[in-house]
């Protein structure tokens, strides 16, 4: 059975970074392939883990229906779900360690509401087939709103460490009760928590988020340290995968993964 988490937050927090740490780790503990799905519409996952995406969901949608007029008009042929199916089944990137499957923009007239269904209906029918499904949304909970999938073992909120970025974590974290988003367990990570100079005030965005979530059913999992190793990879345009396992960030962020999924 697969083990999903979801990863959300404001945008610019990090949950894209965290995603991608996320696909190693897990696949660096063996349960690979990993489903990575990338609900975000501006599409990054890919760059981190060392893919490029040429085919997402949100553009599947004019060229099925053209394509499906065209079969009707020739021989009956397929029918557009099945179509739909093909295609999206093309889209996936496939590698050893991790599948990707993208939404992107979509492509003509109308709202993301239609590619959101696609992209749900086509995750909860991949899952099943994968140890791990790690979810990167944009930012907010509107993905996770139209129940990409029925249910996550965990739900992280993604957070800077700045008053503003915890408390609009809270806030996604009140959205999530009221919208009854079914998940097992639920967690808050401090992103780019920087050390504090010499002689200084100590980081007391850890304390910050205790106080926030107190109450709640949100466990303070840990924080990331800011690390320019990380910055100037991404800048670069390098994968995750190369990634030293002794830079901080990583050695937090796999401590993190190691506590919140089932061994």
């Amino acid at each position: 059975m697969s083990w999903t988490l979801a990863i959300t937050g404001k945008g610019g927090v990090g949950k894209t970074t965290l995603a991608a740490l996320a696909v190693r780790w897990l696949s660096e503990q063996g349960r690979r392939p990993v489903l990575a799905v990338d609900a975000d519409p501006n599409t990054n996952l890919d760059a981190l883990l060392g893919v490029q995406v040429s085919s997402a969901v949100g553009t599947i949608r004019e060229e099925v229906k053209q394509l499906a007029q065209s079969l009707s008009a020739s021989t009956g042929g397929m029918d557009k779900q099945h179509l739909l199916e093909l295609k999206i089944q093309q889209s996936l990137i496939e590698t050893e360690r991790f599948d990707l499957l993208a939404m992107g923009r979509p492509e003509g007239p109308g709202c993301y509401c239609y590619a959101n269904n696609v992209l749900g209906a086509a995750v909860r029918r991949l899952a099943g087939d994968y140890p791990a499904v790690v979810l990167d949304n944009e930012a907010g909970l509107e993905n996770l709103s139209r129940r990409i999938v029925q249910r996550v073992d965990v739900l992280l909120f993604v957070a800077d460490c700045t008053t503003r970025g915890l408390t609009t974590a809270r806030r996604l974290y009140d959205l999530a009760v009221e919208m009854r988003i079914d998940a097992g367990a639920l967690g808050v990570v401090v992103n780019r928590v920087r050390e504090p100079p010499r002689d200084g005030p100590r980081d007391n965005s850890l304390d910050l988020a205790q106080r926030l979530f107190e109450n709640s059913k949100v466990t303070v999992v840990g924080s990331l340290p800011e690390d320019a190793e990380v910055g100037a990879r991404d800048a670069a345009g390098e994968s995750i995968w190369t990634l030293p396992v002794q830079n901080p960030v990583w050695t937090a962020a796999a401590s993190m993964f190691a506590r919140l999924a089932p061994t």
